[in-house]
């Protein structure tokens, strides 16, 4: 049967409003024929904008509802940042196509233009991520890092409403947005090890759908699907998620995969680091 109509879910934040748009354009363009729809889902994690992640869980927070709806034949694909996937995912879904990455560095959004290496001691910087608290904490156990939750939109706008003196938030996702004069630095690697598959899309579908299957095949770049698929083997292998302070980047050169990980105290003051 050939399909004259695929609807693609998504959570209805501008971002991954972006990335869907990004998703249906590319497959519109090699499917002419085949109408794309949008449908978008509301997930746990944009629900509950109160509570820190790793205190509410970290199982499918940004994708449960998501998988519900194409298991149940709601719609026929799902994009996601593919830092929200989890590694294992539900029985009967599987991800087909995983896009070239952006920049995966995480980067300083600072009030007055201070470098990271610069910031005061006490200056008070805003991020939801474990990973990100412990790493920044383990660099400069003098700040103040305080809680910062919701999308894009949402921690620009809390930024400028509280005296904070910086947020850190993702390169590839602040880029997309075009916000990217708002960005003071890029932080090295070196410093913040991104979260595993940071700067890519994962596009699901159902397991044995055949025709979605290899609709969606072009969409895959080979060199970021290794170094996201190493990357969350490590995860799956330390079985991290929300609630553990773990970093994670493969880079691909040539015919070599080099994979440098790091995992982390919640207070920083432990981090063990290799490749």
């Amino acid at each position: 049967m050939k399909l004259n109509t695929i609807t693609i879910g998504t959570r209805g934040s501008q971002l991954a409003l972006w990335q869907t748009d990004w998703v249906k354009k590319r497959l519109s363009a090699l499917y002419p024929q085949i109408t794309c729809e949008v449908k978008t889902v509301k997930t746990t994690g944009d629900k509950i904008l109160d509570v820190p992640l790793a205190k509410i869980g970290d199982k499918g927070l940004f994708t449960k509802e998501l998988d519900i709806a194409l298991l149940n034949g709601d719609i026929d694909l799902a994009v996601h940042s593919l830092k929200d996937l989890p590694t294992r995912l539900p029985e009967g879904i599987i991800i087909v196509a995983i896009t070239e990455r952006w920049d995966p560095r995480d980067s300083l959004i600072s009030r007055h233009g201070v470098s990271f290496k610069n910031l005061p001691s006490g200056a008070v910087v805003a991020t939801g991520s474990l990973r990100r608290r412990a790493q920044l904490l383990f660099h400069r156990p003098d700040l103040n890092i305080v809680e910062l939750r919701g999308n894009l939109n949402t921690r620009f706008r809390k930024f400028e409403e509280n005296s904070w003196d910086a947020m850190i938030l993702a390169t590839a996702g602040v880029e997309r947005l075009g916000w990217s004069e708002r960005i003071t630095e890029k932080i090295s690697t070196d410093i913040i090890l991104p979260a595993v598959g940071q700067g890519s899309f994962g596009v699901v579908c159902r397991e044995g759908d055949a025709e979605v299957m290899n609709l969606l095949q072009p969409l895959n770049h080979s060199p970021s699907r290794l170094a996201a698929l190493a990357e969350r083997s490590l995860m799956r292998t330390l079985e991290g998620g929300c609630q553990i302070p773990i970093g994670a980047l493969a880079q691909v050169d040539s015919d070599q995969l080099v994979l440098t990980g790091c995992v982390a105290s919640l207070d920083g003051k432990q981090l063990v680091k290799d490749s």
